[in-house]
């Protein structure tokens, strides 16, 4: 008995029991998890965008609560969770019911509606939002324009607060929708977020975008799923600025140095770098300020050199970088250099 109750507990946490069936109103409410979480549901008027993004301290959010569809809305359906709300509320959208309609016939005969809990919004920015009375405390939620925030057993209202707030003030700042949903999680997080610790967390944020069709056919621009992770908001925020290479996703700086003018000595020396140019005028320029920077012309001698040694360059069409410079450069580089050494040396004798 212990053995198939561990088993069924796993197929629930794996979304086995997900289902897209039209809404019966004598179908009996199954399959539920407790998934105590905060999320936002929002739309953006100048893309027409519509996007969810969840949190909460269970793995795996992605595949239970947010849901969105292009020009038709998003939903996150969360507390004591019933996973079919989500496509079922999209497919009320989708036929021109209003949000608080599409919650009032979801829940019309669930007999766990205190226990329930369901942010919606629509293509054109009207919201409704459902808390039952039995959701563990802090639970509440708070709409605005174009947005909708829910949450429950979070350290305080403040976590809703701050999260509806960050959106709100971020309204005008010419960023993405999925920038500024991210802004109002981490927002919501550094309020304190869902108050219990120790536990497995996860995350999730899509996106669905009416003008750009994905390869899957959906219009689903952006589906970043953190399973796992010990910052769930702050692994968001990573994969989405490394996707888009927003500022910030790395740290970078003028590359200078004495370093660097080795490096365009050595190319020089092998025919990669200002080969026409004497040996005493390269060595008069890398002692100067601008022989020790980094610039284009040093990457494209990079380049050269790198092809030349059969490694990967940005010419390959494999994404790689321009002038890279890293641990097989620099041993081919230096073999070469000692190799050409000897060479001159063996010529002057």
């Amino acid at each position: 008995m212990k053995r198939l109750f561990v088993t069924g507990i796993v197929a629930l946490a794996l979304g086995i029991f997900m289902s897209t069936s039209s809404l019966d109103s004598s179908q009996k409410v199954e399959d539920e998890l407790l998934c105590n979480t905060f999320s936002i549901c929002a739309f953006d008027p100048a893309t027409g965008e519509t996007g969810v993004a969840v949190t909460t301290r269970l793995p795996e959010v992605g595949r239970l609560c947010p849901w969105a569809k292009a020009g038709v809305g998003a939903i996150s359906t969360q507390a004591l969770v019933v996973v079919k709300y989500g496509p079922q509320g999209l497919e009320l959208l989708e036929k021109g019911m209003p949000p608080d309609k599409v919650i009032e016939e979801l829940l019309k005969d669930d007999t766990s509606r205190e226990q329930r809990q369901i942010g919606v919004i629509d293509a054109k920015g009207n919201t409704a939002t459902f808390t039952g009375k039995n959701c563990l405390d802090h639970a509440s939620h708070r709409a605005g324009k174009n947005y909708t925030v829910q949450g429950n057993l979070l350290a305080g209202k403040s976590v809703i607060d701050a999260t509806a707030d960050s959106f709100e003030a971020s309204h005008g700042a010419d960023l993405e929708l999925a920038d500024r949903i991210i802004a109002a999680m981490e927002a919501g997080q550094k309020a304190g977020g869902d108050k219990r610790t120790g536990q497995k967390q996860s995350a999730a944020l899509i996106v669905a975008d009416p003008r750009r069709r994905h390869m899957d056919g959906s219009n689903i621009s952006i589906n970043i799923q953190v399973a796992e992770h010990a910052e769930p908001v702050g692994e968001l925020r990573r994969q989405y600025d490394t996707i888009r290479q927003r500022l910030g996703y790395r740290t970078f700086r003028l590359i200078e140095g004495r370093d660097v003018a080795q490096l365009k000595t050595w190319l020089h020396g092998l025919g990669y770098f200002r080969k026409d140019t004497p040996a005493d005028e390269v060595a008069a320029y890398v002692h100067g300020a601008p022989g020790r920077i980094f610039d284009l012309e040093t990457a494209e001698a990079v380049d050269q050199f790198r092809k030349a040694q059969k490694l990967p360059v940005s010419s390959d069409g494999l994404g790689h970088a321009r002038g890279v410079v890293d641990d097989d450069f620099i041993r081919f580089l230096r073999t070469a250099h000692i190799e050409n050494l000897k060479k001159v040396n063996a010529e002057r004798k």
